[in-house]
């Protein structure tokens, strides 16, 4: 019995009797290999049935090859097959005649070279591949090719030769990295060191230095690494600075335990680069003074640093309300209060230039997260109220205003128990300056209070400040009817439906039509259905009317169901609605509606009708035609139209008289 405590040992390590090799596997596989799933082979009786075949197979490639010379793929089959009978000489000819055709195809080039490198023609190879880096320079897959071929044969200048021609297009960072590895791989050190001065003015991004740096790391000295450091920096200037350079950099010094080299290469970068492009560097100078100050020095360094950077840019654009927003959660990240109120009273200060609302966007931010601030952190309720206040005051709002603030300040009343304060607040808004959100806040407010009749009345001033909101409209009907006020509810929508002027009324019809079927008031729902029809011809209106009449009970005792069948009366219905669409439509010449009508119609006789409903469909449906019409510069353009059966059988008509009228006068002009 074997030891669970680990694996079981080997007794016997000597080498087994017979040894199986990879060659004696391959082997027996291709010998075992089924019969009837072999490739078929062909044999010849002798060179002449040899050559007929090649002859037969020659002809049928070449006449590929004309009847469509763009196509690659032929010419490349038509080499591989003169390769595969040794025929050369007739490849490289099929080769060149498919360059004259195309001679941009990287593949065919790929395909030329990789078969005179198999056939070990390396100087015809050699050749291809200088005429195609000629022709296609910026391909950097050619290149590859050919500096890997010279390298394999041992030709290390004609390897410098071709990566030379190659850098003088000033390729991507991949080529050069590829020419440094070639010279580090043969311990060329000063040769990758003058293409890393070479790559870095060609790529001067800082990742280029930094793999530069790790280079000279690697197989320099540190006064080389420090080198190239400093000359990144002086380099990339102010304008393109790169935290990561500035952290590689240091992180080298760290290294070599040159501390206070490295707090001095983070100050400089910190000093001198926006926040926004030094986060991370930031973390990693907090991460070094963990590690090795102290940690009233980590805070003060970096309260310290960050709020110099702040005050900088707010010196800079004292209305830049973003930075002063950052500038304030410092200070509230700090703990200070008194620095934190310092910090916000000068930011309100900076009130925007100009009566624009789009300048006051950020501005009234500040207001917002100090009223929080007094609020959450200080607990000083009474000037969070003050800061509310002041700031309603400094708002223009005869020209804008923001929602906002006005349900802000609601909201903080509400939270103190002051109800009416707030609701005072926010009918001062409303009477100020309405808008749709402080009517709707407000509105929110006192139906989660169940003050109803509230609701009612802001509804009223809502509609009356703004009629033709048809969302407005709906939210009123829908409070009547969540009270079970039908009647009230119905007369909201016959107010509203009655309105001149509305942003969406197919919603506010809708809602009313969809109010009367949930309710069950079916023949009023066909009512209204009559009265949008009387408005628009539009073809959904009738194909809802259609699906109505589907779903409608049949008598008054009838409750709708959706799982009940579908009667007959229903059907009925539902189709004299869909004859009095196509009628309608057919009459305003109104096409596309047609269309689409007949389509929804064809799709209800197919669930519900029958054949003959079907065929009677069917029988209705255009067909496309292309046509011609004359535009205002003279000029034609084509268009598809539709021909209607029904239409196409008049216009049939109509040429046969003609047809008989003229043979008719025809037969006149004769007889006299």
């Amino acid at each position: 019995m074997e030891s669970s405590r680990g694996p079981p040992r080997v007794k016997n390590k000597a080498a087994a009797d017979v040894q199986i090799s990879a060659e004696q596997l391959l082997r027996e596989a291709v010998d075992r290999q089924d019969e009837k799933i072999k490739a078929p082979t062909q044999r010849f009786a002798d060179l002449e049935e040899l050559h007929e075949f090649q002859g037969r197979k020659r002809k049928e490639f070449e006449d590929y090859v004309r009847r469509n010379r763009i196509q690659m793929n032929n010419w490349m089959r038509y080499a591989q097959w003169e390769l595969e009978q040794k025929e050369f000489r007739r490849a490289r000819s099929i080769f060149e005649r498919a360059l004259d055709v195309d001679s941009t195809s990287v593949v065919l080039w790929i395909r030329y070279i990789e078969a005179e490198m198999k056939a070990r023609n390396v100087n015809h190879a050699r050749n291809v591949l200088d005429r195609a880096v000629t022709i296609l320079p910026r391909v950097d897959k050619l290149w590859y090719k050919y500096v890997y071929m010279e390298e394999t044969l041992g030709n290390l200048d004609g390897v410098r030769i071709v990566f030379e021609r190659w850098m003088q297009w000033e390729p991507e960072e991949a080529a050069w990295s590829a020419y440094i590895k070639f010279e580090k791989r043969y311990s060329e050190f000063e040769k990758a060191r003058a293409i890393f001065e070479r790559f870095t003015i060609v790529h001067p991004e800082p990742r280029n230095w930094i793999k530069w740096a790790r280079f000279e790391e690697e197989n320099g000295t540190s006064d080389l690494v420090r080198e190239v450091f400093g000359t990144a920096v002086e380099t990339l200037g102010d304008d393109f600075m790169d935290e990561k350079l500035f952290m590689a950099y240091a992180r080298f010094e760290a290294k070599l335990k040159e501390i206070e080299r490295a707090r001095a290469i983070y100050k400089f970068a910190l000093d001198r680069m926006p926040r926004s492009k030094s986060v991370k560097l930031h973390q990693a100078f907090t991460q070094f003074e963990k590690q090795y100050g102290d940690r009233d020095g980590i805070e003060d360094v970096i309260l310290s640093k960050r709020r110099v950077h702040y005050e900088e840019q707010v010196k800079e654009n004292p209305k830049n309300y973003d930075a002063w927003i950052d500038f304030a959660r410092l200070e509230e990240a700090s703990g200070n209060i008194e620095r934190v109120r310092d910090v916000y009273e000068r930011a309100i200060a900076q009130i925007p230039p100009t009566q624009e609302k789009r300048h006051w966007r950020r501005y009234i931010y500040l207001w917002l997260f100090y009223a929080l601030f007094e609020e959450t952190t200080s607990k000083d309720l009474e000037r969070t109220r003050q800061i509310y206040q002041e700031c309603i005051r400094l708002l223009p709002h005869k020209r804008f205003t923001f929602a906002k603030v006005w349900l802000m300040a609601a909201q903080f009343e509400i939270r103190q128990a002051k109800l009416t304060d707030a609701r005072k607040l926010l009918g001062r808004s409303i009477g100020m300056c309405p808008k749709e959100r402080l009517f709707r806040g407000y509105i929110e407010l006192e139906m989660k209070l169940f003050e109803f009749s509230r609701c009612r009345q802001l509804y009223e001033k809502y509609i009356e400040w703004n009629p033709a909101n048809s969302q407005a409209w709906i939210k009123f009907a829908e409070l009547e009817r969540g009270l079970d006020d039908l009647e009230r509810a119905r007369s909201i929508f016959e107010l509203a439906v009655d309105e001149p002027q509305l942003d969406m009324p197919e919603l506010l019809w809708k809602a009313y039509i969809d109010f009367e079927e949930e309710e069950g008031e079916y023949d009023k729902t066909r009512q209204l259905y009559e009265r949008l029809l009387e408005k628009t011809d539009h073809a959904k209106v009738w194909i809802s009317w259609a699906q109505f009449e589907i779903g409608a009970p049949d008598g008054e005792g009838d409750v709708g169901d959706e799982d009940r069948p579908v009667s007959d009366e229903a059907k009925a219905r539902a189709r004299k609605v869909f004859e009095r669409a196509h009628g309608r439509m057919k009459e305003k010449e109104l096409k596309e509606e047609r269309v689409a009508l007949l389509n929804a119609w064809k799709s209800f006789e197919t669930t519900h009708g029958s054949p003959t409903d079907m065929e009677k469909v069917e029988k209705q449906m255009p067909r496309k035609v292309k046509k011609r019409r004359k535009l205002d510069d003279d000029s034609f353009e084509e268009y598809m139209d539709y021909v209607f059966p029904a239409d196409d059988e008049s216009a049939a008509k109509f040429a046969n008289f003609l047809a008989n009228v003229q043979k008719w006068k025809a037969d006149q002009n004769g007889s006299a």
